[in-house]
C-alpha cells in the first residue's frame, strides 16, 4: 500500500484546494493518504508556524497562494526540505490570462466574495431545504427545478447539491396511493425532471436504509414486486407529461446534478424544452 502525507496550503478557506485534491485522489486505489489542511495562510508568521509540520511529515505540498511573498517563502521552504510542490491553479490561471489578455487580480479568497451569486446561492439553499419531500408545494412556481421520483431515488441529496450551485430545487416523492398535487401538472416555469433507477438497486438501498434505522426489512417498502410497480408508475407519469428522465442507477449525486444542470441550460437556450421526451439520460 502506498502512503503519502498531503499538505494543502491555502490563503483562503481551502475549499477549492480540497475539491482539487479529492478529485485527483479518486483516481488512485489502495493509497493511504494523510491530509494536512492549512487554510488562511496569509502572513509570513503563519507560514513559519506550519513549516515544522512540513518537516516532520514530509510529503507532497499542494498550494493556492496568490500573494507573491508568501508563495516565495513556501517555495523556498519546500526546496530546502526537498519536498515536491504543486501550485494547483497556476496552469488554469496562466491560460486564462493569455486568452483574456489581462492579469489575474491576485486577491486571496476572491472566489468567495459575497456578491450577487453568493446571495442567490444562499436563497436557493433556504428554498430547497424548505421544499424537500413534497413540503410547500404551493410555492413550487418559484422553483427553478423540481425533481420527482420514488422513495430513495436520490432526490434530496441531488436537490441540496443543485441548491449549492444556485438552483432553487424542490422535490416530490411519487407514491402510487397518493397522486401528486394537481399544481405539479400546471407548472410552466420550473423544469420538472424525473429520477428513475433499477428496481433491484432500489430494493438494496431501501434495505440498507431500514437496517441503518434498526427497523425490520419484512415490509412492503422493500418487496420486489411492489418496488417494480412503483418504478413503473413513476415512469408512466414521466412519459405522460413529457418530463425528461435521468437514470440514477450508476450515477453519483454529482453526475446526476450535472445532467440536470445540462438539461436546465438546454431548456434556457431553447434547445431542451420537452424534446428529450422520457428517454432516460
Amino acid at each position: 500500500m502506498n502512503r503519502l502525507h498531503l499538505h494543502l496550503v491555502s490563503d483562503s478557506t481551502g475549499e477549492t484546494l480540497e475539491m482539487v485534491a479529492k478529485a485527483a485522489l479518486a483516481q488512485f486505489e489502495n493509497a493511504e493518504v494523510t491530509r494536512h489542511f492549512w487554510p488562511m495562510v496569509r502572513s509570513r508568521q503563519h507560514l513559519e508556524r506550519i513549516v515544522p509540520e512540513l518537516a516532520s511529515h514530509p510529503g507532497l505540498v499542494l498550494f493556492t497562494l496568490v500573494n507573491a511573498e508568501t508563495r516565495r517563502l513556501l517555495e523556498d521552504h519546500c526546496r530546502r526540505l526537498s519536498l515536491p510542490m504543486v501550485p494547483a491553479l497556476d496552469a488554469v490561471t496562466d491560460a486564462l490570462e493569455a486568452q483574456l489578455g489581462q492579469e489575474a487580480h491576485g486577491k486571496p479568497g476572491r472566489q468567495h466574495l459575497m456578491d450577487d451569486a453568493y446571495f442567490r446561492r444562499v436563497e436557493a439553499i433556504h428554498y430547497t431545504i424548505a421544499h424537500d419531500d413534497g413540503v410547500g408545494w404551493e410555492n413550487w412556481g418559484e422553483a427553478d427545478i423540481i425533481l420527482a421520483g420514488v422513495s430513495r431515488s436520490s432526490k434530496t441529496p441531488t436537490s441540496i447539491y443543485l441548491a449549492n450551485r444556485g438552483y432553487k430545487t424542490a422535490n416530490i416523492p411519487l407514491v402510487v396511493e397518493s397522486p401528486p398535487p394537481p399544481l405539479l401538472f400546471e407548472l410552466r416555469k420550473p423544469m420538472i425532471v424525473g429520477l428513475t433507477t433499477a428496481p433491484e438497486r432500489l430494493v438494496q438501498i431501501r434495505r440498507n436504509r431500514l437496517l441503518s434505522l434498526n427497523e425490520g426489512t419484512q415490509t412492503s417498502y422493500v418487496d420486489s414486486e411492489r418496488v417494480r410497480n412503483e418504478v413503473q408508475y413513476a415512469r408512466r407519469l414521466f412519459a405522460d407529461n413529457g418530463w425528461p428522465v435521468i437514470d440514477v442507477t450508476r450515477r453519483s449525486i454529482e453526475e446526476t446534478a450535472a445532467a440536470v444542470i445540462r438539461l436546465h441550460n438546454e431548456r434556457g437556450s431553447g434547445d431542451g424544452s420537452r424534446k428529450s421526451g422520457t428517454r432516460p439520460i
